[in-house]
């Protein structure tokens, strides 16, 4: 893709998964990447490997739910490579005491709604709210946020993990109408039932199955799908896309 070779992108959750997926895909690109992540055994191994196949990365332990650990991470991405071209926020709270317990409306305990939000929504203001004025020194530039399908199809189950996804579709569309014009870009990416790791463990089989019953494409889907659709948004050849939620789900809902 156009327009990625020497940029500086920074994941916030790059250890594993979509976000280890996306580094992979952005690095093969050309991009210079900073992988970000609590897991900092995982983010370094992702960055290892990264280099091992001749890319550019560095790996960085830092906390998305700590203001001062988010603009830890920006900052070392700009004393590295010398600024920041782009921000793709990934991380979430996926653990089973988190969104195990994130039962229903009535049910789910005050501090997994807390954890959830701390982590999955007031953490992407935190590492936007460095990033975009480090992108505006650069004369802009591109975020992407990860929301879910929950948002746009609604889930029985899952409240706070819906409702913090919301929130950032909020964030989204206030950052690419506030500085827009300035040149920064902002899009969300909105996974359907993507096969990671994570998935796997947190989601049963029965669930699997109920999902691909829905899905018009002949698979679940693979974290490289959605690393495909994050390197687009960050690329020149994504530069007229800005403030649009990006549904990547094999057909799972229709708009």
């Amino acid at each position: 893709m156009r327009g990625l070779h020497g940029k500086v992108v920074v994941i916030a959750g790059g250890a594993t998964g979509i976000g280890a997926a996306s580094a992979h895909r952005l690095a093969a690109e050309g991009a210079q990447v900073v992988v970000g992540d609590l897991n900092r055994e995982g983010a370094d191994d992702t960055a290892q490997s990264i280099r091992d196949a001749g890319g550019e990365a560095r790996s960085f332990a830092f906390d998305i739910a700590d203001e001062a650990s988010a603009g830890d991470l920006i900052g070392f991405a700009a004393t590295e490579f010398g600024g920041i071209d782009g921000l793709f926020n990934v991380a979430a709270d996926l653990r089973a005491e988190t969104l195990g317990r994130d039962t229903n409306l009535l049910d789910v305990p005050i501090e997994v709604w807390q954890r959830t939000l701390a982590v999955n929504l007031t953490g992407y203001l935190y590492t936007m709210r460095h990033a975009v004025p480090a992108l505006l020194e650069r004369g802009g530039g591109a975020i992407v946020n990860t929301i879910s399908g929950l948002v746009l199809n609604g889930d029985p189950q899952r409240p706070a993990y819906g409702a913090s996804k919301g929130g950032v579709v909020t964030l989204t569309l206030h950052v690419a109408s506030r500085w827009g014009k300035e040149g920064v870009r902002c899009n969300a990416v909105a996974p359907g039932m993507v096969l990671t790791d994570n998935s796997l463990r947190n989601i049963s089989p029965e669930e699997r199955e109920a999902v691909m019953a829905r899905v018009r494409s002949p698979r679940l889907g693979k974290a490289d799908d959605l690393a495909a659709m994050v390197t687009l948004l960050m690329s020149e050849d994504g530069e007229w896309i800005n403030g649009q939620v990006i549904a990547v789900n094999g057909g799972t809902g229709l708009r």
